[in-house]
């Protein structure tokens, strides 16, 4: 692939400044700019174009700005997150490179349900969970409270937070229907004592592991439950937001837990078929097994966000970072369709 000289950066059109999830939807435009920047700082002419149900603007866009490459940072359309793979779609179907997973990858880690169903299928430990789709008395039979409850199609913890968590069976049936109608279809699944950490991938067409971060809920009193809701993402005047750093502790000698998070986030990796960057997130219970909590194609590319820490911590800087990407475009120019080769766990 010789260099490209344009590049588009194609992205979500967020909500409206005053809407409640403005500061999660808002994010996408961070993105956008600091990737912009960085490329702007690498010599390339940048494209923002958004995309939106409105196919016929995109596609005149595309045309007549002709980007070589895309930078594919859509989280969803029209804030359907059950579509983030659609623009993925089309700029196969218009044969543009892009950087990140394809489609099915974007579609199967967006639905927590069937993510689920994969990991439990291979073998994984993931936390026990139910399905609710608004039909009939639902009390959670058959899991260990406390319990967690999820939009089963939302992303960057939008109705998770405190409220969430449910103690007993009269709780659940309490609150169950009010989040149903709020954020339709939901999962309910066991909530897990323990450290929380993330794990990024980066790389084609082998993803190497980046080092291990942990969210540090040391300073969460004991009526707080520790999990990484929607105010400790979003909402700065929040205790959860001020008191959740992420760290990346330290190897202990002869401790093997570290090895076993990198081993099973590759195998996650490439068992949801992501492709350049992805992020897995776990928890390590108190008696020593690691859930996964979730497999994150695409994740967030904020400068402040895990994925760009992780890379920090391991030397890379953020135009660094943005130049690799196109350095996978260049490495997946020269295979036979695309898709990376499934390693071995």
């Amino acid at each position: 692939m010789t260099r490209p000289a344009r590049i588009g950066i194609v992205y979500n059109q967020p909500l409206a400044a005053g809407h409640a999830l403005h500061d999660s939807s808002a994010d996408v435009l961070v993105q956008v700019e600091a990737v912009a920047a960085s490329l702007a700082n690498l010599g390339y002419t940048v494209l923002p174009i958004p995309f939106t149900r409105d196919l016929d603007a995109f596609l005149r866009a595309v045309e007549s700005q002709r980007p070589e490459l895309i930078f594919n940072l859509c989280e969803g359309v029209d804030e359907d997150a059950q579509m983030g793979g659609h623009p993925a779609a089309v700029l196969e179907l218009l044969n543009i490179p892009y950087t990140g997973s394809r489609p099915l990858a974007l579609m199967l880690s967006t639905d927590k349900l069937l993510s689920k169903r994969v990991l439990m299928a291979s073998a994984i430990d993931t936390p026990n969970c139910l399905a609710y789709d608004g039909n009939g008395n639902f009390a959670g039979q058959g899991l260990n409270f406390p319990v967690i409850v999820k939009p089963r199609f939302e992303d960057a913890s939008i109705g998770i937070d405190q409220e969430s968590v449910c103690v007993d069976r009269d709780r659940l049936q309490a609150c169950i229907q009010d989040f149903y109608r709020q954020y339709g279809p939901l999962l309910v699944e066991e909530y897990i004592e323990g450290r929380e950490f993330n794990i990024a991938l980066f790389g084609f067409p082998r993803a190497r592991v980046l080092p291990v971060a942990e969210i540090d809920f040391s300073a969460f009193p004991a009526d707080l439950f520790r999990i990484v809701g929607y105010r400790a993402k979003w909402d700065e005047s929040s205790f959860e937001y001020q008191h959740s750093p992420r760290c990346f502790p330290d190897v202990i000698p002869g401790d093997t837990t570290f090895e076993s998070m990198r081993k099973i986030a590759r195998q996650c990796f490439n068992l949801f078929g992501l492709r350049d960057y992805g992020r897995v997130d776990m928890r390590l219970a108190v008696d020593g097994r690691i859930h996964v909590l979730e497999v994150n194609a695409n994740p967030c590319l904020s400068p402040d966000a895990g994925f760009a820490a992780a890379a920090r911590r391991k030397g890379i800087s953020y135009d660094e970072l943005v130049a690799e990407f196109l350095c996978c475009l260049r490495a997946r120019a020269a295979g036979p369709d695309g898709t990376p080769p499934v390693q071995p766990g």
